[in-house]
Formats: C-alpha cells, sequence, structure tokens
C-alpha cells in the first residue's frame, strides 16, 4: 500500500517519532524510515515535509528536535532531497500540537522556513501550512500522453479495467493506446474517475 500510494503522489509527509529509541531505529541502516524516505524519492517525490511527531514525550524538548533535524537532514541528503527545501515541523498528533494552530508547548519554536520554486522564501509554523505550500507540479495537457499503471482489475461483465494516474497528455473514449513495454495497443471504452464518467481525463486525474 505505501508503495502504491507513493507512485502517485506530489508530496510525502515524513512523520519521526521524537522518542529516544524510536527516531534511531528508524534512521538505522535497516529502518522503515530511512527505508520510506529512498522510496519516497525513488518513486519520483521531489517535495518532502518532515514532522517530528511525538514531542510530549520529550517534554518539548529544543535540543532534541534540533538533534533530529540535524541527523535527518543528513541522511535525506544521502538519499537525494535538498534539506533546505524540506520543512521541518515539531508536532504532538496525540495533543495537536503544531498540526493546525501554533503550539504554546513550544514556544521556542519560531516556525519552518524551506526554499521554493526560484529560490523563494516559504515560511509558515505548522504542519498544516507546510502542506498548503506545497508547489503543484507542472503536468502538460499538450504533450503525449503517458498514464503510469498502479493495478490492473479484472471486473466480471466489464473486461480488463487498468487504473493509474494521467501525467501528461490527455485520455478519452475512442483514443486508441499503446502499454509499454509489450507494445500491446487497445481502444478505451470509458474513462472514469471515483466512479464517476469523464469525458476526459486530464494530467493529475486518477483514472
Amino acid at each position: 500500500n505505501m508503495i502504491t500510494g507513493t507512485s502517485q503522489a506530489d508530496c510525502a509527509i515524513l512523520i519521526i517519532a521524537a522518542g529516544t529509541g524510536e527516531f534511531e531505529a528508524g534512521i538505522s541502516k535497516d529502518g522503515q524510515t530511512r527505508e520510506h524516505a529512498l522510496l519516497a524519492f525513488t518513486l519520483g517525490v521531489r517535495q518532502l515535509i518532515v514532522a517530528v511527531n511525538k514531542m510530549d514525550t520529550t517534554k518539548w524538548s529544543e535540543d532534541r528536535f534540533n538533534e533530529i533535524v540535524k541527523e535527518t537532514s543528513t541522511f535525506i541528503k544521502k538519499v537525494g532531497y535538498n534539506p533546505k527545501s524540506v520543512a521541518f515541523v515539531p508536532i504532538s498528533g496525540w495533543h495537536g500540537d503544531n498540526m493546525l494552530e501554533e503550539s504554546a508547548n513550544m514556544t521556542w519554536y519560531k516556525g519552518w522556513t524551506r526554499e521554493g520554486k526560484g529560490n523563494v522564501a516559504l515560511k509558515g509554523k505548522t504542519l498544516l501550512d507546510a502542506i498548503d505550500n506545497i508547489e503543484p507540479p507542472a503536468r502538460p495537457s499538450d504533450k503525449p500522453l503517458r498514464l503510469p499503471l498502479q493495478d490492473v482489475y479484472k471486473i466480471g461483465g466489464i473486461g480488463t479495467v487498468p487504473v493509474g494516474r494521467v501525467e501528461t497528455g490527455i485520455i478519452k473514449a475512442g483514443m486508441v493506446v499503446a502499454f509499454a513495454p509489450s507494445n500491446v495497443t487497445t481502444e478505451v471504452k470509458s474513462v472514469e474517475m471515483h466512479h464517476e464518467q469523464l469525458v476526459e481525463g486530464l494530467p493529475g486525474d486518477n483514472v
């Protein structure tokens, strides 16, 4: 499920546990945090937000947050991300701190700053701010159709139904499309998104 979802994402949110031992286990050689960051980058997700969770278990420690930011910056840089373009947000999912509203428990935290497109400085305080500042990628509809497949379903009475996200171009009923690498061609019978029929699927649509 993680790979299926990530293959369609424009931005990844890496949730890191701040607890002593938990963070270290996650970024160890075989740790899940390290693995998920690598998978996200490998699958083409170029925007990243790092949420340092469970800050309540560290007594809202600024030193612990800074230590985690430093360590995480080092390993995401090795993966391929630029730490300067990543928002690091200390949060507590349990208490809701810095999720939607600024935390009263971490007055030392002055907010995150990251580099956006064209080296523009983007700023915010909360995880919601970081999500609101995700930059939509360019998805040209005037280029040839490219639709990476996420899954293929066989539905009784209908037939084979491929599912994926349109990256470039347009897909609509009546078009003849080719599947790579087999080079099999077929006609599109209909295009649906969320069980609703579309006249055409545009870049960014999950169809």
